[in-house]
């Protein structure tokens, strides 16, 4: 299990030693001792599966405002996403920059996200599963979502008429959200 470091600190690719034969493959997909060794310590408490049917379904930017933020842990475990985090903590050196990591379950890669990061994906295949672990449970009163197309961030999305739910499509832009993370 190698953590690689990206453009934006804190932000991780996790590639997974693969290993494989005539019958298939195994891999450990999470190692708290083995991430912790590499600078990695978080206590995941909780596992999401989500299913998107078609290609160019958008979800996110979504956020868990403190004091009940999120870190996750993110894989594709079927077909093929373009997962975004974007830093929202208010003060820090890459506020508002964006990382893109293709994740499929060919590549087997994660992205670990920290608190303070909003995060999405849009489906690059139909038929897709994203499965991710979270640090902390779901609260609904601090549930957050802000713009895909905030032109203040700038994702590149790599798609124009993207799939979004209704709680996405009225999402505030970031400076109109109570985002509370300071760096």
């Amino acid at each position: 299990m190698k953590l690689i470091n990206t453009d934006i600190e804190g932000v991780y690719i996790i590639e997974p030693k693969v290993f494989g034969d005539h019958r298939g493959w195994f891999m450990e997909i999470y190692n708290k001792k083995k991430l912790a060794e590499q600078g990695l310590k978080v206590d995941f408490i909780q596992d999401n599966h989500s299913f998107s049917e078609k290609k160019g379904t958008l979800r996110g930017l979504h956020f868990q405002i403190n004091p009940k933020a999120q870190a996750k842990l993110v894989r594709c475990t079927r077909g093929k996403i373009l997962d975004v985090a974007v830093d929202i903590r208010v003060g820090s050196p890459t506020y508002k920059k964006w990382i893109t990591v293709e994740l499929s379950e060919e590549n087997k890669k994660q992205l670990f996200i920290p608190k303070g990061f909003a995060h999405g994906f849009v489906t690059l295949t139909d038929n897709v599963e994203v499965q991710y672990k979270v640090d902390e449970y779901y609260f609904p009163e601090n549930d957050r979502s802000i713009r895909y197309d905030d032109p203040d961030i700038g994702v590149n999305w790599g798609i124009d008429n993207p799939i979004l739910s209704e709680k996405d499509a009225k999402a505030p832009l970031l400076k109109d959200s109570d985002n509370n993370f300071k760096y």
